[in-house]
C-alpha cells in the first residue's frame, strides 16, 4: 500500500469502487482528478449538482471528478453503499465515479488521504480534513496541484481556473 512517504503518483495508491472490486485509480493518468470527500446528509450536499456540471463539462478532455464517500463528520453519510450509489444517482444524477467509503482523518484514515492532506490549500490549510466536500486536484503528472475548501463550490472560478490550467 502507498504511504504519504512515497513520491508517486496520488493514483497509485489502491482504493475500493463503490460497488465493490477496485476503483482502479492507475486509469486515470495522464488526467486531471478532482477527488472530493463526500456525504449525503450534509449542507454542502448540494454541490453534488456543480461536481456532476464540472465533470460533464471537462470529460471529454481528459478530467474526472471522483467523490469519496465519508461518514466522519457528525454521521452524514450513514448509508450502504447501494443507497449512497441510488441516493446519488436519483438525487443528483451523479455520473462521475464514486469510491468505497472511508475515514479521512484519524488512526484509520485511509492512505490516499494520508497523502493528500499534506498539501495546503490557498491559505496555507494542511493536515485534516475540515468538512465534507473538502476538495483535492490531482494534475495530470499525479500530483496534487490544489486544495480547495468544503465551502468553495466546485464551479467557483478558483476551482475551473484550475482544472482547465492542467487541461489546457
Amino acid at each position: 500500500m502507498t504511504t504519504a512517504d512515497d513520491h508517486g503518483s496520488v493514483l497509485d495508491t489502491e482504493i475500493g469502487a463503490l460497488r465493490g472490486g477496485s476503483a482502479d485509480l492507475a486509469q486515470y493518468a495522464g488526467k486531471a482528478v478532482l477527488i472530493v470527500n463526500v456525504a449525503s446528509k450534509c449542507g454542502l450536499t448540494p454541490q453534488y449538482t456543480g461536481l456532476e456540471r464540472l465533470h460533464e463539462r471537462y470529460a471529454g478532455q481528459g478530467f474526472t471528478v471522483l467523490g469519496v464517500p465519508c461518514n466522519q463528520f457528525l454521521g452524514q453519510e450513514p448509508g450502504s453503499a447501494e443507497e449512497i450509489a441510488e441516493f446519488c444517482s436519483a438525487t443528483y444524477g451523479v455520473t462521475f465515479p464514486l469510491t468505497e467509503k472511508v475515514e479521512v482523518n484519524g488512526a484509520g484514515r485511509h492512505a490516499l488521504y494520508e497523502r493528500l492532506t499534506g498539501f495546503a490549500d490557498a491559505e496555507g490549510h494542511s493536515g485534516d480534513i475540515r468538512w465534507n466536500f473538502e476538495k483535492f486536484l490531482i494534475g495530470r503528472d499525479g500530483s496534487v496541484v490544489g486544495r480547495f475548501s468544503p465551502q468553495t463550490e466546485p464551479e467557483a472560478d478558483e476551482i475551473v481556473s484550475a482544472v482547465e490550467a492542467q487541461l489546457g
